[in-house]
């Protein structure tokens, strides 16, 4: 994930774990605080494990960042906590990586932030996933143009997200909404396809998105779906929205969600157009385990064994010249004989033993074992580095 984001130019920075309370009421509401493991802390302060990470951001943005050149495109790994019922996939502490672009309001930013999430959940070997993108303006309008007054709209998009119509219906009638525009609404929310099935519409909010699909269609983008049902259920997203699905997960099948927002205004920085995504580990880790996906353990490439008290010095001296070259090195630590040190190397899948006996380094070699192979050679120490960096070891 960092690899990737770097790809993309963007730059890793790192928020505290705890934060001022007031931080997240701002954003999503004093109800949020059923959600949070908040506390009062010894000086009288109001203070929060964080919840999530785009908040911390924002802050540390208008407090620090607002000289900074724009866009500004940053990301961040770390954990998080939310006092929720633990399920498959939902845990009370957990990790999240994210990314944020602030700055650009244009269909580009949008792209290249999909473009991130995709490139990401592609690296990391899911197989089955989808990546469903709307725009909330879209809906935003139609409620508008149907008279419903802005401070309603925030409820029924909630209830509209999570697919409950039945509850939606009742507070679009109370905002003075026909049956035929709830029915239009409704419908909106279940349109999907390709990129084609916006042509029905009309509107900047259309021809935005349309913008943003055919930059993503020239960045190789795959697996890409419109979805206007996508609409995340936060108040704060101003635009486009998305979301990535795996299929095999069943209900909790989103390992990503994102979209464009503006939240700097509410921490007191001047509006600014931001968009961005996080991804959860625990769910990107089920579903590798679903898909049977077996993380690739790297091997300790030389295992130093001193075959003799005399040659424990050395056998350190060996171990750390090969780790400044970056090459995966383990040595003995526990004093066993040469068969026992042999039959550990084994055991811990080392693909090479190093043997520094006292015969072999009157003659400044050791002797490398091949552990699968068993075949074994003499190698001057002055070549040993070399000698595994051509060999295939991690050597920088």
């Amino acid at each position: 994930m960092r690899l990737q984001a770097s790809t993309f130019g963007f730059r890793e920075i790192s928020t505290p774990i705890f934060e001022h309370a007031e931080l997240f009421t701002i954003k999503s509401g004093p109800s949020i605080l059923e959600e949070m493991y908040a506390f009062t802390d010894k000086g009288g302060r109001d203070i929060t494990l964080r919840p999530e990470i785009t908040a911390p951001v924002i802050r540390f943005f208008v407090n620090e960042l607002t000289d900074a050149p724009r866009p500004l495109k940053v990301f961040y790994i770390g954990p998080c906590f939310r006092y929720e019922r633990p399920q498959s996939g939902r845990f009370r502490e957990f990790f999240q990586f994210g990314a944020e672009l602030i700055g650009a309001q244009n269909p580009e930013s949008d792209a290249e932030v999909i473009a991130l999430a995709a490139s990401i959940v592609e690296k990391a070997g899911l197989k089955d996933y989808r990546i469903r993108v709307g725009h909330i303006g879209i809906l935003r309008k139609k409620l508008r143009d149907a008279g419903v007054s802005p401070e309603m709209i925030p409820s029924i998009l909630q209830k509209l997200d999570k697919k409950l119509y039945d509850d939606a219906r009742p507070i679009m009638e109370q905002a003075g909404m026909s049956d035929g525009s709830i029915d239009e609404v409704i419908g909106i929310t279940k349109v999907t396809g390709t990129v084609s099935v916006l042509e029905d519409f009309e509107g900047e909010s259309r021809d935005y998105l349309q913008d943003v699909a055919k930059i993503l269609d020239a960045s190789h983008v795959k697996n890409l779906r419109i979805d206007l049902g996508v609409i995340r259920g936060l108040d704060y997203y101003t635009g486009v929205v998305f979301e990535v699905d795996v299929l095999n997960l069943g209900a909790e099948k989103q390992v990503c969600g994102g979209g464009s927002y503006s939240l700097s205004e509410l921490f007191g920085g001047e509006r600014v157009f931001s968009t961005g995504f996080a991804i959860g580990f625990d769910r990107t880790l089920l579903v590798l385990e679903e898909e049977g996906f077996k993380a690739p353990r790297r091997a300790i490439e030389a295992y130093v064994i001193p075959v003799s008290e005399r040659m424990r010095e050395k056998a350190f001296e060996i171990a750390s010249a090969l780790r400044a070259r970056g090459i995966a090195a383990d040595v003995d630590l526990m004093r066993r004989n040469l068969a026992k040190n042999l039959k550990y190397a084994n055991s811990i899948k080392a693909r090479r033993a190093v043997i520094v006996g006292e015969k072999e380094l009157e003659t400044r070699c050791v002797i490398v074992r091949d552990m699968e192979t068993g075949d074994q050679r003499a190698v001057k120490i002055d070549d040993l580095v070399e000698f595994f960096v051509k060999c295939g070891g991690n050597g920088v």
